[in-house]
């Protein structure tokens, strides 16, 4: 059993690569503070700026939208950009799109800062 201990942390570790400042999810999702790669890029998103979309509990007119700053690091680059869900952003010859928040909104209810997850992926 000992031996089997060093292989379930590598295995739960699998997604993740250590860089400096810590772990790097692998995925393509991540929680505000946390970096995950994409593609050639580790996206790392900070700070929720607007989440005003449309409770799924409701009928809107309008299906609002999020954004959040994500700061984007690449090779030999670090720029701090705010990322709109669904929009394709270009920099440095590639590109990263904020694809999925989660949770989805309900009426009566505000998540948390820390409850968001936000998916991206390489466009």
């Amino acid at each position: 059993m000992k031996h089997a201990l060093p292989l379930l942390a590598a295995l739960a570790l699998g997604a993740c690569a250590t860089l400096p400042g810590g772990l790097v999810r692998g995925d393509g999702f991540a929680r505000l503070g946390q970096p995950t790669r994409v593609g050639v890029l580790v996206a790392t998103p900070q700070v929720l700026v607007e989440d005003s979309r449309c409770p799924i509990n409701v009928q809107c007119i309008w299906a609002g939208r999020v954004v959040v700053t994500t700061r984007i690091d690449g090779p030999g680059w670090r720029e701090s950009v705010n990322l709109t869900l669904g929009k394709p952003y270009a920099t440095h010859g590639t590109g990263i799109t904020l694809t999925s928040v989660q949770p989805q909104k309900t009426s009566g209810t505000r998540p948390a800062p820390n409850d968001y997850l936000f998916g991206f992926e390489p466009r």
